[in-house]
């Protein structure tokens, strides 16, 4: 369970009471001295604006469409039953003995510790694994037996249970698991046979923020509760993993929620109630939920593989920062920024080049970094697809086959490394953008282990305070291009920087490289 700043909407089983403040309004009592006819006006005044509010009359248009749904109590009555208490068990290792503190005989603490240590061996605290038990909730999506669950509610679990609002109990098995996107999914046998009551998935992607949404979910063990919001805020990234893309509610998720549905007003599930921010751990009315157009293709993988078959196209990207942008000539910020491309992957055999921008992905808008990683995951496996990228300020259409991501590498790349630092020879250098930069020769190369095969201009020194500097160039770094034309001698960096102050531009797009090889691309500002 994830606790503090960002919480697990999830797993649960301590009760809690809540409590609510009601305001009464009261009419002024009359002040000495104030006159009838005064009085009179003032009540006037007051039952006529009365009158008004009662009878929406004066009000804006939009007053009347802040009011909630009059009722939802036809639409829960149908998916009530659909919704499911998830419990587990599990195990745990005996807690680690803590010894006894060595005291001095005689000590004042010595009976007092004795007993301590006394009484938690008695309690059993020490004497074996025990079993522990945890609550989340869950739906069931097929009448077959079918039911999804976020991933952290039955981590680890050596048993689970679905528990259904008739109050029958049935033991549940591991489908398959998703941790990226932390969905579960889970198959029960229904008693004699009997179909079990499934809800079904709607499209998040017709949510607006404003539209009215209901959670409903076991929280603290409390199960059967609806809790009624909207929509407050759609594709945000809580950095919970790579294909960050939650639904944001007001609608009260807490502790054992988890797992459980946000459905909308006709009845079909628009998302997985998975987070909450809070303090505390109770709802402070900020929760998240996995959108249904996110789900559905990894609960369809899991429901045929038991395992999710994602795409993957095999390279590194990079955010374009307005500065990237403004020496790309892209306008605004936008698309994803490929830094580098691996070998023999899709990527590379169509065509694409490190300092690209994809801008479309298989007909869909990339409209920054962190969108293209999740366009691609979505994308089937072996399909042909059209990439639109920007390359030189120019537009090129471009395909490739999406290859398959393997779950157990990680895309991360490493930290870029210090370079060791040696007494150098004379070198004929030249200053640029706050850097020292020379030819790279074998014994710069020697230097600062430069892999043999990299080419492009040595950084020796980085000026303190300079924007090279807080962009993290550091000793050892090569410069490579510069606005994606080769760099090989301090000279061709000092050329193309005239030609792109004479063109009015105000930053260049360095392709930089770590001495491992390890490609980004930063912009700097000219003067």
């Amino acid at each position: 369970m994830i606790q503090a700043v960002i919480a697990a909407a999830g797993r649960s089983n301590e009760p809690t009471g809540s409590g609510a403040d009601h305001l009464a309004a009261r009419a002024p009592a009359p002040r000495p001295g104030r006159s009838l006819a005064r009085l009179a006006r003032h009540l006037l005044i007051a039952g006529v604006l009365a009158a008004g509010v009662l009878a929406g009359a004066g009000l804006p248009a939009y007053a009347a469409a802040t009011k909630g749904p009059d009722t939802v109590a036809d639409t829960a009555e149908k998916i009530m039953d659909a919704v499911v208490n998830i419990s587990t068990s599990q195990t745990v290792a005996p807690s680690r003995s803590v010894p006894t503190p060595d005291l001095p005989p005689g000590s004042p603490f010595e009976e007092f510790f004795e007993e301590f240590f006394k009484r938690r061996q008695q309690q059993g605290e020490d004497n074996g694994p025990r079993r522990v038990s945890s609550l989340g909730s869950g739906f069931v999506i097929d009448e077959s037996g079918l039911i999804v669950t976020n991933n952290h509610v039955i981590a680890d679990a050596d048993e689970i249970y679905a528990n259904f609002a008739d109050g029958s109990k049935l033991k549940a098995e591991l489908v398959g698991r998703d941790t990226k996107v932390d969905i579960a999914l889970l198959r029960v046998k229904p008693e004699d046979g009997k179909p079990l009551k499934a809800v079904k998935f709607g499209n998040s992607d017709a949510l607006r923020v404003g539209d009215w949404v209901m959670a409903i979910g076991n929280p603290f063990g409390l199960g059967g509760t609806l809790t009624v919001g909207v929509i407050s805020a759609r594709n945000r990234d809580i950095n919970s993993g790579p294909y960050d893309n939650f639904l944001q509610t007001d609608a009260a998720i807490n502790r054992g929620n988890s797992g459980g549905p946000l459905f909308d007003m006709d009845g079909e599930v628009i998302g997985i109630n998975t987070a909450i921010i809070s303090p505390s751990g109770g709802s402070i009315g900020i929760g998240f939920a996995v959108p249904s157009n996110t789900a559905v293709p990894v609960i369809a993988q899991l429901k045929e593989f038991g395992e999710t078959r994602r795409g993957w196209i095999g390279v590194r990207i990079q955010q374009v920062t307005p500065e990237i942008a403004e020496s790309l000539s892209l306008g605004k910020p936008r698309g994803a920024l490929i830094g580098s491309v691996a070998d023999d992957g899709p990527a590379a055999k169509g065509g694409l080049k490190a300092g690209d921008v994809v801008v479309t992905f298989d007909g869909k808008d990339v409209k920054d970094m962190r969108t293209l990683p999740i366009i691609v995951a979505d994308t089937p496996v072996d399909k042909e697809v059209e990439v639109v990228v920007i390359r030189k300020g120019k537009e090129e259409k471009l395909k490739l086959v999406v290859g398959r991501l393997n779950e157990s590498e990680t895309a991360e790349a490493t930290p870029e490394e210090s370079a060791p630092k040696a007494e150098a020879p004379k070198l004929e250098t030249s200053k640029l953008l706050g850097l020292e930069l020379a030819p790279l020769t074998p014994e710069l190369r020697t230097r600062f282990k430069i892999k043999d095969e990299l080419k492009g201009v040595v950084v020796v020194s980085v000026d303190k305070g300079t924007a090279a500097a807080e962009r993290g160039i550091a000793e050892g770094n090569l410069v490579v291009e510069v606005n994606q034309e080769p760099a090989a001698t301090p000279a061709d960096i000092e050329k193309r920087l005239a030609a792109l102050k004479k063109d009015g531009r105000r930053s260049a797009l360095l392709m930089v490289s770590d001495p491992q090889g390890q490609i980004r691309f930063t912009a700097l500002p000219i003067d």
